[in-house]
């Protein structure tokens, strides 16, 4: 089906397509009951109120938790219904949508919210956060800043390196960043100060949503991971480098990443990417098989990257697509659990920072496009950028599209603000 077969008017560049359908956590001034809604166009789909005027009567009665699901305050307990009852439930929707006398139409002034009156929340509880460094690209940037000879470390290319994140401070979209302080080693120095980051970085990366619970001590093999992801966001895993270059040696980021991460307000689901699937790129040398996959796994992905300043208007000043992806989700899911770790629905898998593409612009981090903080960014409105100065917001966009389709995201975005710290 297409847009044009919907009785909704629906903007032709819109994120929000018939094709997309993603899931949210919304509330309204007339009703601050957090609720779960569904976007189209520029309106959201009540789905709590379109159950109680009984639009998914026979699908409440194929799936007995799903009674009053829609009223909860994360998606958490709808993902937990399982892929069939997602499924079931957006073959409704679609119905809801081309078929004007199926009720939606009818119930429209209850059901239909426009999405510029509502409020939008953290669409999932989430348990557990792992962050990989799934792109090349980033690792290999990244890597010539302290390894030029050698940039890649010797296990790169032979397992989806990951950490484990801090999942408490995971924030919705629009929510401030406050400036963290931390242990910061500076130039010839031989002794750490405390202090507010002056290198403060946004990360372009992709979450994916755990939809389906697995068990303690069974590892999720390649070819099944997808059957365990519900669906993906934008993601901005924030890092303070001058904290982190202190602290990361032996074990990794702690305080440099934990302070906040920003998320987009809604989940699209995998299915509705499917028509967008590529192949990655050629993994060599070739994984271990627990680690083997064949086919399209990548999603053809346009993603960017906005600096607004206090001064200025928004700059692009990333541009890069997801399709560039070494390591791809199959194979997070399988590492991932390899060792017998399980998997909870609402836990978030992040990929990493994207980068990848032709252009000075395709690097998915300030790290990168200054090149360590050396080689300040030159904005298109005059201003000069190393790392994000208080005041300043970034906005990332995601979106995939063909001639006759387009499903997107939104944006993830987030205004730095100074620190409420006062050092003692």
């Amino acid at each position: 089906m297409t847009q044009a077969t919907s009785w909704l008017a629906i903007p032709a560049d819109s994120d929000f397509s018939f094709q997309n359908l993603p899931y949210g956590i919304f509330s309204t001034a007339a009703s601050e009951e957090k609720r779960v809604g569904v976007a189209i166009g520029t309106w959201i789909i009540d789905l709590a109120e379109a159950a109680r005027l009984g639009l998914f009567h026979d699908w409440e009665a194929r799936y007995a938790e799903a009674k009053l699901v829609f009223r909860q305050i994360t998606l958490n307990a709808f993902i937990a219904l399982g892929a069939a009852a997602h499924q079931a439930l957006r073959q409704r929707l679609r119905q809801l949508l081309t078929e004007p006398e199926a009720g939606l139409r009818a119930g429209a002034e209850e059901v239909l919210v426009e999405q510029a009156a509502a409020t939008l929340h953290l669409p999932v509880q989430i348990g557990d956060y792992t962050d990989f460094y799934s792109s090349q690209e980033h690792a290999t940037n990244v890597g010539k800043l302290f390894r030029p000879d050698n940039p890649l470390l010797p296990n790169w290319k032979y397992l989806p390196v990951a950490y484990h994140g801090r999942a408490s401070s995971i924030v919705v979209s629009g929510t401030p960043i406050r400036r963290p302080w931390g242990q910061v080693l500076s130039g010839e120095a031989t002794v750490p100060v405390f202090e507010p980051t002056q290198a403060l970085d946004f990360e372009l990366e992709l979450g994916f949503i755990i939809g389906k619970e697995s068990r303690l001590g069974v590892p999720v093999p390649a070819a099944e991971a997808e059957n365990y992801i519900f669906g993906l966001v934008l993601f901005n895993d924030w890092s303070a480098r001058d904290i982190q270059r202190w602290e990361y040696q032996p074990l990794g980021p702690f305080l440099s990443k934990n302070f906040a991460s920003s998320i987009s307000p809604w989940v699209v689901p995998l299915a509705a990417l499917e028509p967008f699937r590529v192949p990655g790129p050629v993994q060599d040398p070739a994984p271990l098989p627990y680690l083997q996959t064949t086919g399209a796994l990548n999603f053809d992905l346009q993603l960017t990257v906005e600096i607004i300043t206090s001064q200025s208007t928004p700059a692009v000043v990333t541009r890069t697509n997801a399709r560039y992806l070494y390591w791809n989700i199959r194979q997070q899911v399988a590492h991932h659990t390899v060792t017998g770790c399980n998997l909870r629905v609402g836990d978030l898998l992040a990929t990493g920072t994207i980068s990848g593409g032709e252009g000075p612009d395709a690097h998915g981090c300030l790290l990168e496009l200054t090149e360590g903080g050396r080689k300040p960014l030159q904005l298109p409105t005059g201003a000069a950028r190393t790392y994000l100065l208080d005041g300043d917001e970034v906005v990332m966009r995601g979106w995939a599209r063909t001639e006759n389709s387009r499903v997107g995201f939104g944006e993830v975005r987030g205004k730095i603000v100074p620190s409420a710290y006062e050092n003692p």
